[in-house]
């Protein structure tokens, strides 16, 4: 496993729109492995793949109860409304605002190419709302119903 360097704002490859995966092999399993560990290591709960430089539909979670791999994912259900405070690994030191579903079900596929469904609310939803978005070249300020100001942060540490 290796750490990949994190794309950063201003990079036209986070605006772009990823291509499925049509091959399920070492090298995917190899990103899948590399992404999780650059999205612990620089203290994250979700990495897409073009936040790695690389324009294909994988993202990895992970709110503490374990990395989940996801490919090719699409959402199957979405319900609710909920207001969240996002930052991301692209965006360092920004925190914006959002409205994200509540609920979501998930469809991908695993590392193998097995599919399989995930649903999640509240912050595990957020996160796979928030690295669905980068899967189709849109930040999480483009959805931000406002950023918060020093001020804000400083208050919420």
């Amino acid at each position: 496993m290796a750490i990949r360097n994190i794309v950063k704002d201003g990079d036209e490859i986070l605006t772009k729109v990823c291509r499925p995966v049509e091959k399920f092999d070492s090298k995917l399993g190899m990103l899948l492995d590399d992404m999780a560990e650059t999205m612990h290591q620089a203290d994250g709960v979700g990495l897409a793949a073009p936040q790695v430089g690389i324009l294909r539909r994988v993202m990895v979670v992970d709110i503490g109860e374990g990395v989940i791999e996801f490919v090719n994912p699409v959402f199957v259900e979405q319900s609710g409304e909920q207001e969240c405070v996002e930052g991301c690994l692209s965006f360092p030191g920004e925190y914006g605002v959002t409205k994200r579903p509540y609920r979501v079900v998930v469809r991908a596929q695993d590392r193998n190419g097995e599919f399989f469904e995930l649903e999640s609310e509240g912050f595990r939803a957020d996160a796979c709302c928030h690295e669905m978005d980068h899967l189709d070249g849109v930040v999480f300020k483009q959805r931000a119903v406002r950023m918060l100001t020093k001020e804000e942060l400083e208050n919420m540490k």
